[in-house]
């Protein structure tokens, strides 16, 4: 591989930041420190070598209501980034995740420099909503790399581009989500540890805070003393604390990723927001109980898009409902309290979440790929084959 290779990149959240710079430092290993990054992202690239021309937070939309007001922002720096990667000619172009803004950069670039590869990483959900999106991807995408396995047989049913299962970043960070001999017996010691995952989006907080809470105080009413653990971030710590304050079980909150994987590590079982957190607490071995609830107006719409039988990534994996979700109106204390209770003893329900998340190191390839290291070198092969 030539050591003027060229390679952009194109992330417009946190979670692709992380997934972009990972690929970066594999590109990097691989080719001898022969790549120049050019392109978009936030401080994890930017350590890894890319310059970004504004901040990605120029990006964030925060409810409906945010986009009129930031739409001529959000257009005009699509333009300007597929300005900059036409004026650069790279190698090949990555984008990563972010499809409503990521695939409009990789259609104009298309447009206008069909030779440049576009490699698409992590797949938009077309297995979810919208399934028509993978055929109309063959336009201006050269490669997909899913996250999720049975992501590549999706795209070929629906006639979407050529995709390979990378593996899940989550897969690197393994050891940090196990316990240690220790840790394993904690998980069974009393009083048991309980997680509560309310989500990191103030909206999805307040609306599944006091469910929780009074889920934990039902829970303790049927079991006696628990320990409940709630992860958050650093700014939303205070109100947080403010909002659980009175709970009749007042929860302890955390707010660094170290005392979340502890917690992990240690908990007995969760109750937790739909999403990725769900996958990581499988991978964790902690069985959870699954809620979510948003508007009427957005769920009104979900129900006529979506298109699977669940929303919860280990179930999809799986192919099985292992994992219980309570969405919308089923979304109740009383409902949540008496899926969760059997998960904190030694029961049947206990031993079939923990029996289905020990077949996802099989399903997932874990222990057998690098996610990152495998996306690198398939860049690679679309990088020389330009």
């Amino acid at each position: 591989m030539s050591s003027n290779l060229k390679v952009a990149l194109v992330a417009a959240e946190e979670s692709g930041d992380r997934l972009g710079a990972a690929l970066m430092h594999a590109l990097n290993e691989r080719t001898g420190g022969g790549v120049q990054f050019a392109g978009v992202g936030a401080q994890a690239m930017a350590a890894a070598g890319i310059r970004s021309p504004f901040p990605i937070d120029d990006l964030a939309i925060v409810g409906p209501a945010a986009v009129p007001r930031i739409a001529l922002t959000i257009w005009r720096r699509i333009r300007q980034t597929a300005q900059m990667i036409i004026d650069q000619q790279p190698d090949v172009l990555v984008i990563i995740d972010s499809p409503d803004f990521t695939h409009r950069v990789a259609r104009r670039v298309r447009a206008r420099s069909p030779a440049i590869p576009i490699v698409n990483y992590v797949s938009p959900s077309v297995w979810a909503w919208r399934p028509w999106r993978a055929r109309s991807m063959r336009r201006y995408i050269d490669h997909v790399l899913a996250l999720l396995p049975f992501e590549p047989d999706v795209h070929r049913r629906l006639g979407g581009p050529p995709c390979t299962y990378v593996g899940h970043p989550l897969i690197e960070s393994i050891d940090r989500l196990r316990p240690s001999a220790q840790e394993a017996q904690r998980r069974l010691a009393d009083p048991p540890l309980v997680l509560a995952l309310p989500g990191s989006r103030r909206t999805e907080i307040r609306r599944l805070l006091a469910i929780f809470g009074g889920t934990a105080a039902r829970l303790q009413a049927h079991v006696g003393r628990i320990e409940i653990v709630l992860p958050t971030l650093p700014h939303l710590q205070e109100e947080v604390e403010q909002a659980t304050a009175a709970w009749p079980l007042a929860p302890r909150t955390i707010c660094t990723e170290a005392e979340k994987l502890a917690a992990f590590r240690t908990a007995r079982a969760a109750l937790a927001k739909s999403g990725t957190t769900t996958l990581e607490l499988a991978l964790a071995g902690v069985p959870t109980v699954a809620a979510y609830k948003v508007s009427a107006a957005e769920a009104w719409i979900a129900r006529r898009l979506i298109r699977v039988p669940s929303v919860i990534l280990a179930n999809l994996v799986l192919d099985e409902p292992v994992v219980p979700e309570f969405l919308q109106e089923e979304c109740t204390v009383e409902r949540l309290t008496s899926a969760l209770l059997p998960l904190i003893g030694n029961t049947p329900q206990r031993l079939r979440q923990l029996t289905a998340f020990a077949r996802l190191d099989a399903s997932m390839e874990i222990g057998a790929v690098v996610p990152s290291r495998r996306a690198a070198d398939i860049v690679l092969k679309l990088a020389a084959r330009a």
